[in-house]
């Protein structure tokens, strides 16, 4: 895990994630999935440029079951922006750092 983006557990995620005033990027991987570790360098860059007006965390999916099960992740990485609590925009599969600060910039 990098500077930027935070760990985020199934015990936190509510005041963490649905709790934040702000923009949150979770990025859903597992330490086995090689697309997941090819965007991670991408998702802490993200992480960097937005802090302070988005956050951003990674979920280990093998680590926490109720979150990724209850928001139907099927697939890693899956990247979902939540605003106000909400899903808001989601990103299966591995894409570009300019794809995802896309994402993000949407609702800073």
């Amino acid at each position: 895990m990098g500077n930027f983006a935070k760990a985020v557990t199934d015990s936190n995620f509510e005041s963490d994630v649905l709790g934040s005033d702000k923009p949150v990027l979770v990025d859903f991987w597992a330490e086995w999935c090689g697309p997941c570790r090819m965007i991670a360098p991408a998702v802490e860059a993200v992480a960097e440029d937005y802090e302070g007006k988005a956050s951003v965390y990674k979920m280990n999916v093998d680590e926490n079951m109720n979150v990724p099960q209850r928001y139907g992740i099927r697939g890693i990485p899956t990247l979902i922006v939540f605003m106000n609590g909400q899903e808001q925009e989601r990103i299966v599969g591995a894409v570009s750092r300019e794809a995802i600060a896309k994402a993000v910039e949407k609702y800073v």
